[in-house]
């Protein structure tokens, strides 16, 4: 199973988007400061994610949120009890 995934940063208004097989493994490396790019900005915490059997489909996904402002805004409007 594939994931894509959006995380927030508890401390800051960041939102991180990616992509793994798994969720729990992959938030851990997010904490820990494995992933250059979310380092600055941990503690993070899963807020949402979508699960898909076909790694293009996912990929597709992933990129079109982190790419297309319009696919975020719909999301985000769905988890405005979530996001804080």
């Amino acid at each position: 199973m594939n994931y894509v995934y959006l995380l927030q940063s508890k401390q800051y208004q960041k939102i991180y988007i990616g992509l793994t097989d798994d969720v729990l493994t992959r938030l851990e490396q997010h904490n820990r400061g494995m992933t250059p790019s979310t380092r600055r900005f941990k503690p993070w915490t899963v807020v949402y994610y979508e699960a898909y059997t076909n790694l293009r489909d996912a990929q597709i996904r992933e990129r079109r949120l982190k790419y297309y402002g319009k696919a975020l805004g719909q999301l985000k409007k769905r988890l405005v009890n979530s996001l804080s």
